[in-house]
């Protein structure tokens, strides 16, 4: 595939945004019933794609150009002070790389942070049926990523592991008050650049960032980052 007019897409129809007021958003698609590799998947994520589930996607709405494109360029990558203390505090967090899967633990924990970090969101209310769709498909280039302290499930990342690149799909961990001076959300991403350079990687891919939503922010606070504008990688 060597650009973007070889792919077959279909578009939805026209919907209101999940992400900003007022506004309205479409989006473009590959045919699900189609098995695509990680040499594929990671074309497609350098186009701007991202993948949830059986579902190869990109934002496609009219006149709005809100969802950007973002990776982390991991070899520039250092820690800043905050981070540094983020690893420190989880020096015992133990990491082991499994097989996509739906069990009994998993969802719970899934259910768990939905419903105390997300009501307002797509995936509220949570179901067993809702995880095993968004996060638990084989792929065939998808890993969980499962940190434990002990025998405490801490929480999981849903990582796309491509020939050259990381994709950050999704994550979700104990949502307990208890449990915040961890930050395991930010811990999550930075294992998964330490591992990107560890692999001699040069992208880590972090999904969209909308400016106007508050729960991406998070996202800027890995730099260098890369967006895509237009057909074209930049510094953000």
């Amino acid at each position: 595939m060597s650009n973007e007019q070889q792919i077959g897409l279909y578009e939805t129809g026209i919907h209101p945004c999940s992400y900003i007021p007022g506004k309205d958003a479409a989006t473009q698609f590959l045919d699900p019933r189609l098995r695509i590799g990680a040499d594929i998947a990671e074309q497609l994520a350098q186009l701007g794609f991202r993948r949830s589930g059986e579902h190869t996607y990109r934002p496609h709405c009219p006149g709005c150009n809100a969802c950007i494109p973002l990776r982390v360029r991991v070899q520039d990558f250092q820690p800043n002070r905050t981070q540094r203390k983020v690893l420190n505090r989880n020096q015992d967090v133990g990491l082991e790389i499994t097989e996509p899967a739906v069990t009994l633990e998993y969802y719970r924990l899934y259910r768990r942070y939905i419903n105390q970090r997300h009501q307002d969101g797509d995936m509220f209310p949570p179901t067993a049926k809702q995880y095993a769709d968004f996060l638990a498909v084989d792929s065939g280039y998808t890993k969980f990523w499962e940190f434990r302290e002990k025998d405490q499930l801490l929480g999981i990342a849903v990582t796309d592991h491509f020939q050259e690149a990381l994709s950050a799909v999704y994550s979700y961990y104990i949502p307990d008050q208890a449990y915040s001076r961890r930050s395991l959300g930010v811990y999550f991403v930075l294992r998964q650049i330490m591992a990107a350079k560890d692999l001699g990687y040069p992208y880590l891919y972090l999904g969209y960032l909308i400016r106007e939503c508050r729960k991406m922010s998070y996202k800027t606070d890995f730099p260098p980052l890369e967006q895509l504008v237009g057909h074209q990688w930049q510094n953000l």
